[in-house]
C-alpha cells in the first residue's frame, strides 16, 4: 500500500497558506515553483483539494489559493481522502465463499452468512490508521515544522510567498 506522493505535495503546499493573510492567496506558480513539481500536476491536486473543500480557488489576476477553513480543522486524513479517494485500501472479493469446501450446499450457506475475518482484520488496520490521520492537523505539522526546522528556513519560506505574493500571476 502506498499513497501517491501528490498527499505529501498537498501537505506541504498546505502549510504555506497557513501563515498568510486572509485576505491573500499564493498562486500554482509560487507552489510549484518552491517544490519544484510541475504546474500542472500542482493543480490537478490542487483541484482535488478545492473539491473537497480544503481550499478556496479565487480566479483573476491576483487570484490563487486559500485555506478553506481553520488549519486546526483540516486533518491529514481529509488530505489523503481528497487526493486518493474514499475506497478502502483492502478490497475483499470474499474468496473464502469459492472454496473447495463451498461446493457443498451447506457449507456454502454458512460460509456466505459469516463475514471475511481477513476483510474484518484490514478494516480494523485501516480504521486504525485513519483515526491517526484525523488525529493530525495542519496546525500540529505547522507547530512540529517548527520545532524541527530552523528558524531561518521557516522565516526563508515565508519570505519566499510573500515577497512572491506581491507579483503579480
Amino acid at each position: 500500500m502506498q499513497y501517491s506522493i501528490g498527499v505529501e505535495y498537498g501537505l506541504h503546499c498546505l502549510v504555506y497558506l497557513i501563515d498568510i493573510p486572509t485576505d491573500s492567496t499564493i498562486g500554482i506558480k509560487e507552489l510549484s515553483a518552491f517544490q519544484g513539481v510541475s504546474e500542472t500536476y500542482l493543480s490537478k491536486i490542487f483541484s482535488k483539494l478545492t473539491k473537497a473543500g480544503i481550499v478556496i480557488s479565487v480566479p483573476g489576476v491576483k487570484g490563487g489559493y486559500k485555506l478553506a477553513k481553520s488549519p486546526a480543522d483540516i486533518s491529514f486524513w481529509d488530505v489523503v481522502e481528497a487526493v486518493e479517494g474514499a475506497t478502502p485500501i483492502f478490497q475483499c472479493k470474499n474468496i473464502k465463499n469459492n472454496s473447495y469446501l463451498c461446493r457443498d450446499e451447506e457449507y456454502a450457506a454458512c460460509a456466505q452468512a459469516s463475514p471475511c475475518t481477513i476483510n474484518l482484520v484490514m478494516l480494523e488496520a485501516e480504521d486504525s490508521m485513519r483515526n491517526v490521520l484525523r488525529n493530525k492537523s495542519l496546525t500540529w505539522l505547522n507547530e512540529e515544522l517548527d520545532r524541527v526546522l530552523t528558524p531561518q528556513s521557516r522565516k526563508e519560506t515565508r519570505e519566499y510567498f510573500a515577497n512572491n505574493n506581491q507579483v503579480s500571476r
